[in-house]
């Protein structure tokens, strides 16, 4: 495996000023470069200026607010699902980061009566509307790719029960600043387990996504810009079409950095199985079909398999 590569960089893919409908000339052709960047990467930028600044500074400004609480009151934020809650640690490999979770951000409800009612007892109506806000907004650019992404492999007969095949959450993550000029490992090497997650961080770098032939590329945002990287869910759906990347994060500096990541997650019982049309003698099946909850529930209890090959094929290779 090779050290960072600065010159090496991800395709960046410009949905901003367009009308994004698939009656529009510009659509197909944002749709071929969502193809060739998912088979290759598995992850693209993409240029998405839905978000007003002003949205864009509260939702910065929430995250920092949101990790000033007491650690007490942040572990309040907990969930029967692996990693649907408050993620901290203090041993040396996680010592930099905590996350917190909100489910179903899109339903503002849930996010008053499940989140922010929960850390804020006596309430906080604009912590509510900032993070709706912000999810309604990248909810629309999740669903734009993955409607992109069906209709590429001329499967659009799949396209609504794929799109009513999961639920969404979000979640906000700091990093401390690891005050030294060298990188240190803030989130280890990884793979997302679900459908598609989607990136957006404050002007603070440090996301590594790892290329097929080993290379690590530094990932440079802008105020506009989201990184859409394939989960292992989707991997298996397309039957290893699309690649689902590891990523990490590296930091240095005296600057702590902030993030959000909306994840959409196959629901619970659902039944990921390689589409028949993605399977050939060219392309034979990859994985068998797996309950993604019950997947859930053994990468959270086992730890091991994840550090030697990838995930998904050590559980449910066929």
């Amino acid at each position: 495996m090779s050290s960072n590569k600065v010159s090496l960089s991800l395709p960046v893919i410009d949905f901003s000023n367009s009308d994004l409908k698939p009656s529009n000339p510009t659509w197909g052709l944002l749709k071929s470069q969502v193809r060739k960047a998912a088979e290759e990467y598995g992850c693209f930028q993409v240029l998405f200026n839905k978000i007003p600044e002003q949205l864009q500074k509260s939702m910065n400004q929430a995250s920092e607010e949101l990790f000033q609480l007491p650690l007490e009151t942040k572990q309040l934020n907990v969930s029967e699902k692996p990693f649907h809650g408050y993620l901290g640690s203090s041993s040396s490999a996680m010592s930099l980061y905590e996350s917190l979770a909100i489910v179903e951000p899109d339903i503002y409800n849930k996010v008053e009566t499940t989140f922010t009612n929960v850390l804020y007892p006596q309430g906080n109506t604009e912590l509510s509307k900032i993070l709706h806000s912000f999810s309604e907004t990248v909810l629309e650019l999740d669903k734009i790719v993955r409607r992109m992404i069906v209709e590429s492999f001329g499967v659009e007969k799949y396209l609504d029960e794929h799109m009513n095949s999961t639920y969404y959450f979000l979640r906000v993550a700091k990093y401390k600043a690891p005050e030294t000029t060298e990188k240190i490992t803030g989130l280890r090497a990884h793979t997302d387990k679900n459908t598609i997650s989607i990136f957006y961080q404050n002007q603070v770098d440090g996301l590594e996504i790892q290329s097929r032939n080993g290379d690590w590329i530094p990932i440079m945002f802008s105020p506009d810009s989201f990184l859409v990287l394939i989960g292992e869910s989707l991997n298996a759906w397309t039957n290893g079409r699309l690649c689902s990347p590891y990523h990490r994060v590296m930091l240095s500096g005296n600057k702590p950095r902030y993030s959000a990541s909306f994840f959409s997650v196959p629901k619970d019982g659902y039944i990921i199985k390689a589409l028949e049309e993605l399977v050939d003698e060219d392309h034979p099946l990859l994985y068998k079909p797996f309950d993604y909850s019950d997947y859930l529930k053994r990468r959270f209890a086992d730890d091991v398999k994840i550090k030697s090959v990838p995930p998904l094929k050590s559980y449910f290779g066929s």
